[in-house]
């Protein structure tokens, strides 16, 4: 309830700070101001409405009003973004020089080019949000047996299937995966991203794809926000194993372990020591990999791992968001060594709220496993 008061009392400045921008350079009729208003009002309150109606039953109508709220929310952010950049530049300026005419920092000015940047960015990121790169990560260990040569292991991460992530994106995720014939696919949460009562069709996607060596997953926030029960049973549905704080052998000479994102309700105590108890428990010669939602490496847990595989950072999906997430974690994407240990971490391989990404490009990651040449 703390994350969604402060998520709508923010979104609702944004909203009116919009509304004071548009306001003064159109001159606008009290009708039109409350036509404008109640409009700024739905779309503040579109996420909420897009879940009640998801609830009901009303798919088509909630699949109507995500699409409109969440590029609508994408807008708003940019045009903010933009905007504020302008207001401070002008701000500055009117310090130093005492001039208060400007062109650039005229009201229509300040109004038409944020609106222009944000529909640039919209449009290109909506697009840029279907091209899915495939990243490649080398990694070379003397606990991978020269007899099993290269060992292919592909991650995907937030897809967040629901009302916008549907068939169209899915295949083309499919594809990816397809074309890097991966002998091990892990998900690391964030699969689903709403009601998967008429969605079960989606999983039937998934499921055509069969590494040889299994398919695996682990829990991410918005499983428990779409409900557990059943987006566990969706992606067990996909051909996924879910590890929830369990690992797994695979060809005897990697281990798999899975940890629940803590949004599960165990308190943060138990999560750490569960991890590093799991970790523990696993032969010291294996190669061992992390499924771990969110990009945070345990202390306890330092050493015990050989690599992390985590995502829920989205690189922040569209700049400049990117400059918050960087405020919470360290690393927000790519690889990084934590001493014993590797971490990466996916830009994602969908979107959430805006199907849009911007300096945040889609991703499918195939690790290669390779034997130390001696």
């Amino acid at each position: 309830m703390i994350f969604f008061a402060v998520f709508f009392t923010l979104y609702g400045l944004l909203h009116l700070y919009f509304f004071l921008k548009a306001a003064s350079v159109f001159m606008l009729r009290p009708l039109q101001r409350l036509l404008l208003l109640l409009w700024l009002a739905i779309m503040t309150l579109a996420p909420l409405f897009i879940r009640l109606m998801e609830r009901a039953g009303l798919e088509a109508t909630a699949g109507i009003l995500s699409y409109a709220g969440y590029i609508w929310m994408g807008f708003v952010f940019l045009f903010f973004s933009a905007a504020i950049v302008i207001d401070l530049f002008c701000y500055i300026k009117r310090l130093i020089t005492k001039n208060r005419q400007s062109r650039v920092c005229s009201a229509a000015y300040g109004f038409y080019v944020p609106a222009a940047i944000a529909c640039f960015v919209c449009v290109y990121g909506y697009f840029d949000a279907l091209n899915i790169r495939t990243e490649r990560v080398e990694i070379f260990s003397d606990k991978i047996p020269v007899s099993a040569g290269v060992i292919k292991v592909a991650q995907i991460s937030d897809v967040h299937l629901g009302l916008i992530v549907r068939e169209q994106r899915l295949r083309r995720i499919v594809d990816a995966l397809s074309g890097a014939k991966p002998d091990i696919i892990v998900s690391t949460g964030d699969l689903v991203d709403g009601q998967m009562d008429s969605m079960n069709h989606l999983s039937d996607l998934l499921k055509s794809l069969s590494p040889r060596h299994g398919k695996f997953g682990v829990t991410g926030n918005h499983e428990y926000y779409a409900g557990i029960d059943q987006a566990v049973a969706f992606t067990e549905a996909s051909g996924f194993r879910m590890l929830r704080s369990e690992a797994v052998d695979v060809g005897g000479f990697v281990s798999i372990a899975g940890v629940e994102d803590p949004v599960s309700g165990i308190s943060k105590d138990e999560l750490i020591n569960a991890e590093k108890k799991l970790l523990l428990s696993l032969p010291a010669d294996r190669f061992k990999i992390l499924l771990k939602h969110r990009p945070l490496v345990s202390e306890s847990s330092e050493g015990l791992f050989d690599l992390q595989l985590s995502g829920h950072s989205h690189k922040g999906q569209i700049f400049p968001f990117t400059c918050l997430t960087w405020l919470y974690y360290p690393v927000d994407s790519g690889f990084v060594k934590t001493g014993m240990s590797s971490l990466y971490i996916s830009r994602g391989t969908g979107t959430w709220g805006p199907p849009i990404r911007f300096m945040s490009a889609p991703e499918v990651t195939v690790f290669e496993l390779k034997p130390v040449k001696r």
